[in-house]
């Protein structure tokens, strides 16, 4: 007929999560109600696919060994939304028009001008990642010419890196 708000107690019984609610007391015989739940749980990123919860239905006042229950599996999908952020600097670089490589030198300044390229991942949620894989294509090379002289690769925050070409190749 109306609709009415459920009491519902969580607590831990044999090591699981149990969330007790009370349907009506008392009932009359026969009646017949519809329950809608609402769940929310957190911390899900690592359950995989799928949680399935445990329904039963019991009554204080017949216990029954046939008392109904039913598993409800419920797809899970978690959700984070990443953003990339890059910056060089300087931001704007200009060779001098007498300028030349000057190849086999170890000098930094005859390769050419530093220029240092910065990128950040950001998760801004709402669910946690891991095992995230960011690939940055550099180009390196102008036909046969030094376009880039990749000189070195690094992370912060506990990141992994793998790199080609080789970095430094003329141990500037």
């Amino acid at each position: 007929q109306g609709q009415e708000k459920l009491s519902c107690n969580p607590k831990k019984e044999n090591g699981t999560h149990v969330v007790l609610c009370e349907l009506g007391n008392p009932m009359k015989a026969g009646a017949r109600i519809t329950v809608d739940m609402e769940l929310s749980v957190s911390g899900l990123e690592d359950m995989g696919d799928a949680i399935t919860f445990h329904l039963q239905l019991r009554s204080k006042n017949s216990p029954s060994p046939s008392n109904a229950s039913v598993m409800v599996t419920v797809p899970v999908e978690a959700e984070a939304e990443m953003e990339l952020r890059g910056n060089s600097l300087p931001a704007t670089t200009v060779l001098p028009t007498n300028w030349h490589w000057v190849e086999g030198s170890r000098r930094l300044e005859d390769h050419g001008i530093k220029v240092e390229h910065v990128y950040e991942l950001h998760n801004k949620g709402p669910g946690t990642v891991s095992g995230v894989t960011l690939s940055l294509a550099v180009p390196h090379l102008l036909g046969e010419h030094v376009l880039l002289y990749l000189l070195e690769l690094g992370t912060e925050g506990g990141m992994n890196c793998s790199h080609h070409p080789v970095l430094n190749p003329a141990q500037v």
